[in-house]
């Protein structure tokens, strides 16, 4: 089996879907690969690393798509690449297809089939193939080192001859793989923190890590495949009442609440930005989702009342590097879970398969 790996093209983004590292090991399994020119280059790995891994060097994604029978990304493919599928090609990458019904609707068109690794299910036996974890582990990582530089005053508490410097408040929305690395990573720098989410089985979990957590009352709210469901108005408005006390003495606040194929529920209205104090930073990671925050603009920093509010974009590709590779390791294990080097095995019992598997040879298995 050819696997092809494309050069991504969706701006601010710099991960690629295979490694080095990774090429050697699928072509130690058997696999063929070819990378185009300059995949990794944003991820500072070298076309001669690629080659010397195993890889066959291709110039242009058209010279890849026409020799290879597995497409290897990490975002959706765009017109131009949708344009160079056929009968027999299989894609594979993020494709989010919940919210992009007329892109697999185009590639269904094309004949071809799709498996889309965002749709990877939170079990057990899957966590090794969790693209969503892997990177939401280290935007969460990345979401406080860029709070704390955008911060007028330290973490820890420092106790000097001048006099002691208080440690920072943290406070973070949702505690998922995102918010549990936010939570950890801020109390490695000495920070006070506190969380909150609207699945109360998190609770524990936040606490493990240090943090308080901020119990809202009411009904529990359920999961759907690791994210929580949409929530009530009375639920929201319950959990604004119950972080307004943290949310005036936070010095940065961290939000990561998302529902899966939905806009991100807002969190934080307006008037809860005026509760904050002058010289406090709010890090919206949900802002390409919709956004926690009211104000958060994407790939902005907005100032109101001097409150800070960031909005990043994709902060995974900002740690291109280690990013790459968690992909890449996801994707050996999601293919040689699915696939030997001849063939694909779609056995629709099991539910990683049937979960991911959203086009099969121009039919559409999983309606958006």
């Amino acid at each position: 089996m050819i696997l092809g790996v494309l050069k991504e093209t969706k701006a601010h983004e710099n991960r690629v879907a295979l490694t080095p590292t990774a090429v050697k090991t699928l072509c130690g399994k058997g696999y063929n690969c070819l990378v185009q020119n300059g995949a990794g280059e944003a991820s500072s790995f070298s076309d001669t690393d690629y080659a010397d891994a195993g890889a066959k060097m291709v110039s242009n994604a058209d010279g890849v798509v026409k020799e290879a029978a597995v497409i290897l990304k990490i975002n959706p493919p765009d017109n131009t690449e949708i344009g160079l599928l056929s009968n027999g090609k299989t894609w594979i990458s993020i494709l989010q297809h919940r919210i992009n019904g007329e892109l697999i609707s185009q590639i269904a068109a094309k004949g071809s089939t799709a498996i889309s690794m965002d749709a990877i299910p939170r079990i057990s036996r899957a966590q090794s193939m969790d693209v969503l974890s892997s990177q939401g582990n280290l935007a969460g990582y990345k979401a406080v080192i860029l709070g704390a530089n955008e911060m007028p005053k330290i973490f820890p508490m420092l106790m000097t001859a001048a006099g002691t410097v208080k440690p920072a408040r943290v406070l973070i929305f949702g505690v998922g793989v995102a918010g549990l690395q936010a939570i950890a990573t801020a109390k490695r720098l000495g920070a006070i923190v506190e969380a909150t989410d609207v699945r109360m089985e998190t609770k524990e979990q936040a606490e493990s890590l240090g943090a308080k957590f901020i119990t809202v009352e009411g009904e529990g709210v359920s999961t759907a495949g690791g994210y929580a469901t949409e929530v009530s108005a009375d639920y929201l408005q319950k959990q604004k009442e119950a972080v307004n006390k943290s949310l005036r003495l936070a010095d940065l606040v961290i939000t990561t609440a998302q529902v899966q194929g939905k806009k991100a529920p807002v969190l934080i209205s307006e008037e809860q930005v005026a509760l904050m104090k002058m010289g406090s930073v709010i890090v919206d990671m949900a802002v390409e989702q919709g956004g926690n925050c009211a104000l958060s603009e994407p790939g902005k920093n907005i100032i109101k009342n001097g409150v800070k509010i960031v909005g990043p974009i994709n902060l995974p590709s900002t740690l291109a590097n280690n990013a790459s590779e968690l992909y890449a390791r996801n994707l050996i294990t999601f293919l040689t879970h699915i696939s030997t080097s001849e063939c694909f095995s779609y056995n629709m019992e099991d539910e990683i398969i049937r979960e991911t598997l959203i086009i099969r040879d121009g039919n559409i298995l999983i309606n958006s």
